[in-house]
């Protein structure tokens, strides 16, 4: 499983007009699931999405979490993530999982954390969604499980 994070005042996702999700500062995660990707790899990337540290301490370092500040979570699925981009100018897609395990995996993913975090929001998993956000730092991770 792989996530693309970013620290954000603020993000969004849009489905069709429709706002479906929305956080204040917080972080938005983009979730590419892998085909060998199962529940202990979704509760490991929550792990690790609760628990990263980039936010300033009081001496302005990267030393609290998510959790230690109360930001919200948005969890936005993107199966691009997973492509192979190694060779060429196409990317492939056989490095991503199935969309229907995908899809379960994500789910399984956004339960866990709304279960453990009380700000959580997530895109719509298939669907065509205008995100929004405004990075703030700039601080952007990739993170695997």
């Amino acid at each position: 499983m792989i996530a693309l994070i970013q620290r954000v005042s603020h993000a969004s996702v849009v489905v069709a007009g429709e706002t479906v999700g929305r956080i204040d500062a917080g972080l938005l995660a983009l979730i590419g699931v892998q085909p060998d990707d199962d529940p202990a790899r979704c509760e490991r990337m929550l792990e690790r999405l609760l628990g990263y540290r980039v936010f300033a301490d009081d001496a302005g370092r990267m030393n609290r979490s998510l959790v230690d500040t109360g930001g919200g979570l948005l969890l936005v699925p993107q199966f691009t993530l997973a492509a192979d981009t190694r060779k060429g100018t196409r990317p492939g897609f056989s490095t991503a999982a199935p969309p229907e395990r995908a899809a379960e995996l994500f789910d399984d993913l956004c339960a866990r954390a709304r279960a453990r975090h009380p700000f959580v929001a997530s895109g719509r998993f298939g669907a065509d969604m205008a995100v929004s956000l405004t990075n703030q730092g700039p601080v952007t991770f990739w993170l695997e499980a």
